[in-house]
């Protein structure tokens, strides 16, 4: 049994390596006739690729020399445009050569014509010189006088009437002038006023401040009247609280100080509390607030002129004129006005529209300072403008608006007649106003220049000076010497209806802080 099942194993294993070997053959003779069959179509392609090829070159081939057969016809054809141009422009040279020496030769036989004019000319001037000569010598013969003494004779008549008939044209072209020049400036500064009609409102020396009832009458005085003393002090305006009702008057010759006291009075009625240590602060407030309001008062003129460039200073001084009043005018309201007018005329003559504006804005600067200053209005704004650097002819305007020196310019010349047109309107000025701001402004710079004055304030329509004095430099006793000798001054100096009181106020002040 054994014997079997090897022979069996045996018969299995040999019968594997037979199939083994007959399925290996078989494989290969396969792979053989596929690598056969690839070998062949691959040289077919490559014989199709090289067919191709030789097709592509021959086509290639073909084209290139029709493409060298068509660019040698072109350039044969613009070989032959060309040769016919050159052929043409020489055709055309030769014609113009030809045309050239026709016109030289005909240039030539003209020269010789003029040549042979000139000849003729020369002789017939020789002649005509003689002519000429000979009768001159008849001619001095004849009137026994020389060419040169014949020639003076002559000039000399004729001068003699030339000068009598140009005096008469001069007078006439003069008068002519003259009534076309007053003519013309009538009509200039007829067109600036109706261009530049103004409102003008006469400033007063008082301001009225309506209080909502009466009984803050009483608050405002206050106990013993310390309230009221306090705010004319501080501000050096008169407060004047009588019958008229629900109404306080505030009373003093500076704008300045008026519009303060309005406006803390104003803030105090408001606020409630009236004691002298809220009106200080008020009065600080509305000093501050002033100033600032003097500020925005000289840009808005500025602006409203049309002028910029103008120093800040100088614009701060324009402001302050809007508390200025020249015989009951505005200042700062006549300088606009004046500039208006400066610019309006000197358009209608043809000079520079800003500077002649500028120069009226500027004119009458010095009066912002007056009060302060030493000296005319006129100087202190000469030196104002020089100090911020205004040009030449803004200066020589300034100088010259009055006629204290002469004018330089046109625009000087404009200023002066805007001024003088400003002024003289109706109603403009008041005269008294001006008599009455200036005799108070005096009889403050009299207590003004004594030693160890503070400030002094003109109160009650210039009735009375109160002067409030430096407590280290002025005693008790010396108080009523200083009184004494104000009022002599004010004697021998000024002109006045009635008397004038002088209150001298010595305080002195002791402030700490509880921290």
């Amino acid at each position: 049994m054994l014997d079997v099942v090897i022979a069996v194993i045996i018969t299995l294993i040999v019968t594997a390596f037979i199939v083994y070997f007959i399925t290996t053959a078989y494989h290969k003779k396969v792979t053989e006739a596929k690598i056969g069959n690839a070998d062949e179509k691959a040289r077919e392609i490559i014989d199709e690729a090289v067919k191709a090829a030789e097709t592509k070159k021959r086509e290639a081939a073909i084209e290139a020399k029709e493409e060298s057969i068509r660019v040698k016809n072109d350039l044969d054809k613009e070989v032959k445009e060309r040769r016919a141009e050159l052929s043409r422009s020489e055709r055309r040279i030769v014609q113009k050569e030809e045309n050239l020496d026709k016109k030289l030769e005909s240039i030539e036989k003209r020269e010789a014509g003029f040549a042979a004019k000139e000849e003729e000319i020369n002789k017939q001037k020789a002649q005509v010189a003689k002519l000429n000569e000979e009768r001159i010598q008849e001619l001095e013969r004849i009137s026994g006088l020389t060419s040169e003494q014949a020639k003076e004779y002559l000039l000399k008549t004729v001068e003699e009437d030339v000068k009598l008939d140009t005096a008469k044209m001069i007078k006439e072209m003069e008068n002519r002038a003259k009534e076309e020049a007053d003519k013309k400036a009538k009509e200039y500064v007829v067109t600036a006023i109706q261009k530049c009609a103004a409102d003008h409102v006469a400033e007063t020396t008082i301001s009225v401040v309506q209080l909502p009832n009466d009984e803050m009458k009483g608050r405002i005085i206050g106990r013993e009247g310390r309230n009221i003393r306090t705010l004319e002090t501080m501000t050096g305006v008169d407060l004047i609280i009588d019958d008229t009702p629900e109404a306080v008057i505030l009373s003093g010759f500076d704008p300045i100080r008026r519009e303060v006291a309005r406006i803390a009075l104003e803030k105090l009625i408001v606020d409630g509390r009236i004691h002298p240590a809220r009106i200080e602060e008020m009065v600080e407030k509305a000093q501050k607030e002033v100033e600032t309001m003097i500020r925005e008062e000289g840009e808005a003129a500025t602006l409203e002129v049309g002028v910029h460039g103008i120093h800040p200073e100088l614009v701060k001084l324009l402001g302050r004129m809007r508390f200025r009043t020249s015989y009951g005018q505005n200042a700062l309201k006549h300088s606009i006005e004046v500039a208006q007018l400066s610019g309006l005329l000197a358009a209608e003559i043809g000079v520079d529209v800003r500077t002649a504006k500028r120069a009226g804005l500027l004119h009458d600067i010095g009066k912002s300072v007056d009060r302060e200053m030493e000296g005319s209005h006129i100087q202190i704004g000469v030196d104002l403008c020089k100090k911020y650097k205004e040009s030449s002819i803004v200066l020589n305007a300034v100088e010259s608006h009055h006629g204290d020196v002469e004018p330089q310019s046109l625009i000087a010349c404009i200023v002066q007649a805007a001024d003088t047109i400003s002024a003289a309107r109706p109603g403009a000025r008041r005269e008294t106003l001006e008599t009455y701001s200036n005799r108070l402004k005096q009889l403050e710079d009299i207590t003004n220049g004594f030693k160890g004055v503070d400030k002094s304030f003109a109160i009650q329509a210039g009735r009375e000076i109160r002067v409030m004095v430096v407590p280290e430099q002025v005693s008790d006793a010396d108080m009523v010497l200083l009184a004494r000798d104000i009022s002599k001054q004010i004697e021998a100096e000024l002109e006045y209806p009635g008397q004038i009181k002088v209150n001298v106020i010595r305080e002195s002040r002791v402030t700490d802080y509880a921290k």
